[in-house]
């Protein structure tokens, strides 16, 4: 199983009254899902299935890759990491998934399954980190298989 996760694009600050979920992407932001799109549509399998946070700045963050995907409760800022790993069924599932969530919880996840002790895994706005399941000897393991930051495409 392939497991990629999408920090959203660079937000706006909240405005007075304004929901932290309604904030949307600057422009630079817009430049930044942009040019990962790009790279995503080269790089997903067709079959892809594309589970996206409900608030304003992660769904303009996938637009532009201009696939099908859902809009997912578990995706938002204050999940669980076993709410995020019980939607996209880590480790069994045999499709890829791509997840357009937030931080701190995309670094919980991705430090929880590779194993790094640090207190806290700083993943970059509009990066992706692809991560891949396998058994071995019936054992799971966790690779990387890439890091991504829109600055470098």
């Amino acid at each position: 199983m392939d497991l990629i996760f999408w920090r959203h694009a660079e937000t706006t600050e909240a405005l007075d009254g304004q929901a932290d979920a309604e904030r949307p992407l600057t422009a630079r932001g817009e430049r930044q899902a942009l040019r990962m799109a790009h790279w995503l549509e080269r790089q997903l399998p067709e079959s892809t299935k594309i589970l996206c946070c409900p608030s304003v700045r992660a769904e303009q963050t996938v637009i532009p890759l201009g696939r099908k995907y859902k809009l997912r409760e578990e995706l938002s800022p204050n999940a669980s990491i076993d709410d995020v790993l019980t939607l996209a069924q880590w480790p069994l599932n045999k499709n890829s998934i791509l997840l357009v969530t937030h931080q701190p919880l995309i670094g919980e996840i991705i430090s929880q399954l590779m194993q790094i002790q640090l207190q806290e895994l700083v993943v970059r706005k509009g990066s992706v980190w692809w991560l891949r399941s396998r058994f071995k000897d019936e054992k799971p393991q966790t690779m990387l298989v890439t890091v991504q930051t829109p600055e470098l495409l």
